[in-house]
C-alpha cells in the first residue's frame, strides 16, 4: 500500500467527523461535469477552514480564488449573522459554476463573486475603504502570492487571520534551487511574512486525498 493509499483511507475514516453533505458533493460533481480542474480543497481541509472562520468569529471573509465554490461554501456557512464573503475568480466559467453551487448550497445571498483579475478586485476593495476582513483565504495563481499578501494586508484589521493554501507543494517549497514559479511564489510569500513584524505565522503540512501539501497561517498583530 502506498502513502497515498493510506492518506485516502484515513480521509475516508474521518469522513463522518468532517460531515460533508450533499450540497458539497454536488459542488464537486458539477465542477467535474463542467471540466474544471479537481484542485479544490479536500473535505477535511474545507472543514478546517470552516472551523477557523468560526473560531475567528468572522463577519467578513475574503477568498482569493473561487474555482467551483467548494471552499467558499465551507467558509460562508461559518459567517457570523449579517456576515458577508467576497470571493475573487478570474475565469467566467468557474464563476458561473460557483454561482450555481452557491445557490444549491443556500449561501448565494451571503457571497459576492467578483469576476476578473484578483489583484484588480483587491485594489478596488482597498480604494473602496470598506470594513476590514476578519479572514482571508488565498488559493489562486501561486506566482502572485506575494502581491495578494501585500494587498490583503491593506484589507484586514489587527487580529485578522490569513490562510495560504498549497504552501508545501509536495515538499518542493524546501528546494532553494527550484525555478518553478509556483514554488517561488510560495517562497517569496514566506520571505515577506518573515520580514514583516506585524505578522505571526506558522506552516502546517497536510496529507490527504489531495496528496502532500499544506497551509501557511498568519495572524495580523497590529
Amino acid at each position: 500500500m502506498t502513502d497515498r493509499d493510506t492518506w485516502e483511507r484515513v480521509d475516508r475514516y474521518y469522513a463522518p467527523l468532517v460531515g460533508e453533505d450533499d450540497a458539497l458533493r454536488e459542488t464537486d460533481a458539477r465542477a467535474a461535469a463542467a471540466g474544471l480542474p479537481a484542485i479544490q480543497v479536500s473535505p477535511a481541509q474545507g472543514k478546517l477552514l470552516h472551523l477557523l472562520a468560526l473560531v475567528q468569529g468572522a463577519r467578513r471573509i475574503l477568498e482569493i480564488g473561487t474555482l467551483a465554490g467548494y471552499s467558499t461554501i465551507w467558509l460562508a456557512r461559518a459567517l457570523e449573522p449579517g456576515g458577508r464573503l467576497v470571493t475573487c475568480e478570474l475565469d467566467p466559467t468557474h464563476a458561473r459554476v460557483a454561482r450555481e453551487n452557491l445557490a444549491t448550497a443556500g449561501v448565494a445571498d451571503l457571497v459576492e463573486v467578483r469576476e476578473g483579475p484578483a489583484a484588480d478586485t483587491l485594489r478596488e476593495l482597498v480604494r473602496g475603504g470598506d470594513e476590514p476582513f476578519d479572514l482571508v483565504f488565498i488559493d489562486a495563481d501561486k506566482p502572485s502570492n506575494p502581491l495578494y499578501l501585500e494587498l490583503a494586508l491593506q484589507l484586514v484589521r489587527p487580529g485578522s487571520l490569513v490562510v495560504l493554501d498549497n504552501a508545501v507543494r509536495g515538499g518542493a517549497v524546501a528546494d532553494a534551487l527550484s525555478t518553478d514559479e509556483n514554488v517561488l511564489g510560495v517562497r517569496r510569500f514566506v520571505e515577506d511574512v518573515v520580514a514583516n513584524p506585524r505578522l505571526t505565522a506558522t506552516a502546517v503540512q497536510t496529507v490527504s486525498v489531495k496528496g502532500y501539501d499544506g497551509f501557511v497561517l498568519l495572524r495580523v498583530a497590529s
